[in-house]
């Protein structure tokens, strides 16, 4: 059951992925075709604004995705040199540390898209761009990040009650290891 959990939010997220990185893509088409309009003295206006706010858009949502890959920066010089139940242990607190900030970003990220709301900010930008609009998809993808790694930590635990270590290790171990 654990298993099918995680491989449903690796599905998902390798989706969203790759809608994100169309978007990312398409952006960069964009800031280019801003740079060549540049040369003939017209400019479509906004790259730098718009590529801010898809910046963003990407790091809060591409988040989920490399957790779920094990893309994320580990410090393996303890952790390799540990027994399975070690590895196990700092497996947890590596998941569980990640559930907790990224719950604490998401709680943190929601005062600032209310405070935009009940202002109706916009950009100080020649676009005036409505904030609520990126800032709503920024925390919409903090809250997905919350929400994943915490499925994460309960799928983790029960995969370890459940003592199915190769699934563990597979699914919240390290990249190095899994390809190993």
């Amino acid at each position: 059951m654990f298993e099918r959990i995680v491989d449903a939010l690796r599905r998902l997220n390798r989706l969203i992925a790759l809608i994100v990185g169309v978007v990312l893509a398409l952006t960069v088409l964009f800031i280019l075709a801003d740079i060549t309009l540049r040369q003939f003295g017209r400019s479509f206006g906004g790259s730098d604004e718009i590529s801010g706010y898809v910046m963003a858009v990407v790091a809060s949502w591409g988040l989920p995705f490399a957790l779920l890959e094990l893309a994320h920066v580990r410090i393996d010089l303890l952790r390799l040199r540990l027994a399975t139940t070690g590895r196990s242990v700092l497996d947890i607190l590596a998941i569980s540390t990640t559930a907790a900030v990224t719950s604490v970003v998401a709680w943190q990220a929601w005062p600032v898209l209310e405070k935009t709301l009940d202002r109706g900010s916009r950009a100080n930008t020649p676009l005036e761009t409505p904030l609520w609009i990126p800032q709503a998809i920024w925390f919409s993808g903090w809250v997905w990040f919350a929400l994943v790694s915490t499925i994460l930590l309960f799928c983790a635990i029960g995969l370890l009650a459940r003592r199915r270590m190769a699934s563990f290790e597979r699914s919240f171990g390290t990249a190095a290891e899994v390809e190993a």
